[in-house]
């Protein structure tokens, strides 16, 4: 990007326009990029170095048009600079080419496999993703990677991103109440990340599954409380049945002593008779 010959003046993102004002002509190519910027808004929810546009212009110099892809990836940029947001990436201001750029094959065919390639390894960008749900004997995702100055077509579905730190692939989901193929991110296993309505799904089920072990806690804790309530008891009485037993041994402990006196009593008055208690027979 740096070394483009531009001129002295360059006008700021502010002054071009965010587009190239041509409309859509498919859903998906707004649903596309938007689920994928979506999951990446929970991925790295506490970055906010990178950028995610849609269908946003991406300028590369004041005096040519554009280049809009339908969506690109940007790391090393701020997420985003005011609440005015972005209206446009200007790479003058930016100083950072995007890493990533998807475009979305429609009925009307824009030129995706021929001059934007062309356009993108021109710029640098690193990752160029072409997806057609229309296509049947070739592969519908494609990840072309630039090497030196050419792209690559990457091998598998999903295709791991090394210097992006995840996977881009398609499979069968649901997502805005349509299911169909759509495209998602992976880790680096081929795990698919999930999706805002997956994710809060998934919230849902793990605070489920924490009450019910809370409520399973609980009931432990008050069986423990019922049990300990229940030997504490037992304590009290096996104490109580103690108390009595003691009670009972000192009858019987004065009522020996009583008995002694009494003999001694009884043997006193023997001898004042003149009969010796120890030879009685």
């Amino acid at each position: 990007m740096l070394e483009y010959n531009l001129p002295r003046y360059l006008p700021s993102a502010e002054e071009l326009p965010d587009s190239d004002e041509t409309p859509v002509d498919n859903e998906l190519q707004e649903l596309i990029p938007g689920l994928l910027k979506s999951i990446l808004l929970i991925l790295w929810a506490e970055h906010m170095d990178w950028f995610f546009g849609i269908d946003m212009g991406i300028y590369y110099h004041p005096d040519k048009p554009p280049i809009v892809p339908d969506g690109f990836l940007s790391l090393g940029v701020e997420r985003f600079y005011d609440e005015e947001l972005r209206p446009s990436y200007v790479l003058w201001d930016e100083n950072v080419l995007p890493i990533l750029v998807l475009e979305v094959v429609s009925q009307n065919y824009r030129k995706e496999y021929s001059t934007k390639l062309d356009e993108y390894a021109a710029l640098g960008v690193l990752y160029y993703v072409i997806y057609s749900s229309r296509r049947r004997r070739k592969p519908r995702l494609e990840v072309h990677k630039l090497v030196n100055g050419k792209y690559e077509l990457q091998e598998g579905n999903p295709v791991w991103l090394p210097e992006i730190g995840l996977g881009i692939g398609c499979e069968r989901g649901n997502y805005s109440g349509v299911t169909r193929e759509w495209m998602y991110w992976y880790d680096e296993a081929g795990k698919r990340y999930p999706t805002p309505a997956e994710q809060i799904k998934l919230e849902v089920e793990r605070a489920q599954q924490e009450a019910q072990r809370a409520q399973q806690e609980a009931q432990r804790a008050q069986q423990e409380a019922q049990r300990a309530q229940q030997e504490a008891k037992r304590a009290q009485q096996e104490a109580k049945r103690a108390q009595q037993e003691a009670q009972r041994a000192q009858q019987e402990a004065q009522r020996a002593d009583i008995a002694e006196q009494r003999v001694q009593q009884l043997a006193e008055q023997l001898r004042a008779l003149g009969i010796d208690p120890d030879n009685l027979g």
